[in-house]
């Protein structure tokens, strides 16, 4: 339970906490980094050290070794040095009342903000439907595809869960190393939404290949948008806001996580572990065109380009323009 506290903390007060160390146009390559390292540390790196650990020394050692890595990333913290605040930080609304009325007041804002943004509101909205409709057959359903279609055991699973995160992984730094899109929100809502369609293949493929080439591609484009996301939160939210709306956007990817894996078992029982995985591949397309005619996404990052090379062009043009 603390542990999972302590995740709940550190999600937004990371999001939170970039920007004030590092500039605008490196925060793209700095979240495609994390987007990189993460999924390599938690499904390659991190088991494989674990399995060494309790291998040579025992079960109760490994975990006191991963207990102390913790003092290690407090130190990291404290030796981080955060940037100076800006003007238009320092302009912030200063905190209220202290106590329950001051969270209460904090929540209102943070939604108010959100109900007031239509591209955040529509994002968060199709994130409640993505995570309702991809969590629970992936983490419950796929077992038993590999098991039934592949006649594969635990090794074929686990190497399509690597294929997963090394697709996370690769599409993080593939995004991460070009520019901003100047369509960024269209861009990252159609690769959550069109980049799941693979997930179709994990209901059909009878060659391991196949299936974890179908993974990797969702691996892929799911982190590739989330790069996208996390610098969106990063750069458009306001500062005094950003971790209130980062701690919204966690709450909202666990709210169905619990239903999604609770509905998989029963929904493949019923209708089939194949029919699931068509749910899962067609629904978050279908929804993802709604998501952008909704919160009027085309229009939006066309007034608010996030391209800072863009924008210095296009000033630089005007102002030739104006001279001439």
């Amino acid at each position: 339970m603390l542990i999972g506290a302590g995740e709940a903390f550190l999600i937004p007060a990371y999001t939170a906490l970039v920007p004030k160390l590092l500039p605008a146009d490196q925060l793209l390559a700095a979240n495609g980094l994390e987007g990189t390292l993460r999924p390599l540390a938690q499904q390659a790196t991190g088991p494989a050290l674990g399995g060494l650990a309790i291998a040579a020394l025992s079960p109760g050692v490994a975990i006191l070794v991963a207990a102390l890595t913790y003092f290690f990333s407090a130190a990291c913290v404290m030796a981080m040095h955060v940037r100076p605040e800006t003007a238009e930080q320092l302009e912030a609304p200063a905190e209220g009342s202290s106590g329950v009325r001051a969270i209460v007041g904090d929540l209102r804002e943070g939604w108010g903000y959100v109900r007031a943004t239509r591209w955040l509101l529509a994002s968060l909205l199709f994130g409640t439907f993505y995570v309702l409709l991809i969590l629970g057959p992936l983490e419950v359903l796929l077992p038993f595809a590999v098991r039934d279609q592949l006649g594969g055991g635990p090794g074929d699973f686990g190497l399509v869960l690597a294929a997963f995160g090394i697709g996370g992984a690769l599409g993080a730094l593939a995004i991460s190393s070009r520019r901003l899109p100047r369509r960024y929100l269209t861009i990252m809502t159609l690769m959550w939404g069109i980049g799941s369609a693979p997930i179709l293949v994990l209901g059909f493929a009878t060659d391991l290949w196949v299936m974890a080439v179908g993974a990797a591609v969702v691996g892929a484009t799911g982190s590739a948008a989330m790069v996208i996301w996390g610098t969106l939160l990063q750069r458009r939210v306001p500062d005094h806001l950003r971790g209130r709306i980062a701690s919204l956007d966690f709450f909202v990817s666990l709210l169905l996580m619990p239903v999604s894996m609770a509905l998989a078992g029963p929904a493949g029982s019923l209708f089939g572990v194949t029919a699931v995985f068509i749910v899962a591949g067609v629904g978050p397309v279908l929804v993802s065109f709604a998501v952008i005619w909704f919160g009027r996404m085309r229009s939006d990052e066309i007034l608010n380009p996030l391209d800072l090379a863009s924008q210095r062009t296009e000033g630089a043009s005007n102002r030739i323009s104006s001279d001439a």
